[in-house]
């Protein structure tokens, strides 16, 4: 009986630990278009001079995230550029660019 009740103890116990692993809610998506006017590559961060994003946000310059290696050493300055802002449904204060394509300038 002891060992019934301690193997159902511990048994609860363990399911109180249990740590489920939820996928966090999909984030939401924004189509940009904008000018990099600024890198901080020790942070990974371009500023872009962007144009305004239906629902989103009106057009201004602001900092932006870049995830991926390969797309932030792409960049340089002057550079226009469009990409996709992903913007944590979790977090709203964590966003940062993906999919990262310069735009053809005709010279």
């Amino acid at each position: 009986m002891r060992l019934a009740l301690s193997i159902m103890c511990l048994s609860i116990a363990l399911a109180g630990c249990k740590r489920t692993s939820e996928p966090s809610p999909p984030g939401h998506q924004y189509q940009l278009s904008g000018r990099v006017v600024a890198l901080d590559r020790a942070h990974q961060i371009a500023t872009i001079d962007a144009a305004a994003i239906p629902n989103f946000m009106e057009a201004m310059t602001m900092e932006y995230p870049v995830k991926s290696k390969s797309d932030f050493n792409m960049l340089q300055v002057g550079d226009k550029i469009k990409a996709t802002v992903n913007v944590s449904s979790s977090d709203a204060g964590s966003y940062y660019l993906s999919d990262i394509q310069k735009q053809n300038v005709a010279r």
